[in-house]
C-alpha cells in the first residue's frame, strides 16, 4: 500500500501520467453525477484488463484501487470465471488517501480462450457507504504490438493544416501577368519607396530642396500603395 501523492519509482512516467489523468476523469464524472451520494464511488486503474497470448508479460496485470477519502475502506474482488484467474490479495483494506495494487494473473492462456471476455467485480465499503465497480477482462491473440501502435497513432495524430503558412511564390513576368504590367508595378513601387525616404515639410534638410519635401498624407498614400503591391506580388 502507498500514498496517493506519487507513483512508485519503477513506474514509467507515461503510465503515471495516464493514471493521474484517468483518476481525474473518474473524479469529474463522479462530481458531475446527479446524485453522487447514493453510493460510494470506486476509483480504479486501469478500467479494463487486456491479456495477450503472445506477450508473456501481459499475462500478469496490476489493478490499482484508489481511496481518495478521509476514511479507510475495505474491498473484495470477485470474478465470473475464478478458475481462469489468480488474484493476489483479493480481500483487504485501503487506508485514507492511499492506494493498493491487486495483482491478477491469467492462468489459462490457450487458443480456445482467445477472444473470451470476463468480468471482475470490486466491492468496496467504508464510512457507512458501499459501492462496486466492474472491470472487463479479455484475452486476445497476438502480442499486442498492433494495438499499441494504433493507440500511439491515435494519440499523436494531428490534422493536416488546411492552409499553408508559407506565402505563395512571387508572380514574375510570364507567370500570370504581362511584362508591361510587371514593369509598371516596379516603377510605382520605386517611386513610393523614394517618397518614403524624402523628408517632411516640417523637417528642414539642407541636402534636399524644399520643393522635394512631402506631407504626411503623401507618405501614408505611398505606404498604402506599397502594401497593395506587396499583396499583388505574394498572392
Amino acid at each position: 500500500m502507498r500514498r496517493l501523492e506519487g507513483d512508485r519509482q519503477d513506474t514509467p512516467p507515461e503510465r503515471g501520467e495516464v493514471r493521474r489523468k484517468d483518476l481525474d476523469d473518474q473524479l469529474r464524472r463522479y462530481r458531475g453525477s446527479n446524485n453522487p451520494s447514493e453510493c460510494l464511488p470506486v476509483f480504479v486503474f486501469p478500467t479494463e484488463l487486456l491479456f495477450f497470448s503472445g506477450q508473456h508479460s501481459s499475462h500478469r496485470r496490476v489493478l490499482t484501487l484508489y481511496n481518495p477519502y478521509n476514511f479507510s475502506v475495505r474491498f473484495k474482488m470477485r470474478c465470473t470465471s475464478p478458475s481462469l484467474y489468480t488474484v493476489a490479495d483479493a480481500e483487504g483494506s485501503v487506508k485514507a488517501c492511499s492506494c493498493v495494487d491487486i495483482v491478477i494473473r491469467h492462468k489459462a492462456v490457450k487458443p480456445q480462450h482467445w477472444g473470451r471476455k470476463d468480468r471482475f467485480r470490486l466491492d468496496v465499503w467504508g464510512g457507512g457507504q458501499s459501492g462496486c465497480r466492474e472491470i472487463c477482462a479479455e484475452l486476445r491473440a497476438g502480442s499486442g504490438a498492433e494495438s499499441s501502435q494504433e493507440n500511439l497513432r491515435d494519440r499523436f495524430a494531428r490534422p493536416e493544416p488546411q492552409t499553408s503558412v508559407f506565402p505563395r511564390p512571387l508572380r514574375y513576368p510570364g507567370r500570370g501577368g504581362s511584362s508591361v504590367q510587371f514593369l509598371m508595378y516596379v516603377v510605382v513601387g520605386l517611386v513610393c519607396v523614394a517618397v518614403q525616404m524624402l523628408p517632411l515639410q516640417s523637417e528642414p534638410s539642407p541636402m534636399v530642396p524644399s520643393l522635394a519635401h512631402v506631407t504626411i498624407v503623401q507618405k501614408l498614400v505611398c505606404a498604402y500603395v506599397l502594401g497593395l503591391l506587396t499583396m499583388e506580388f505574394l498572392w
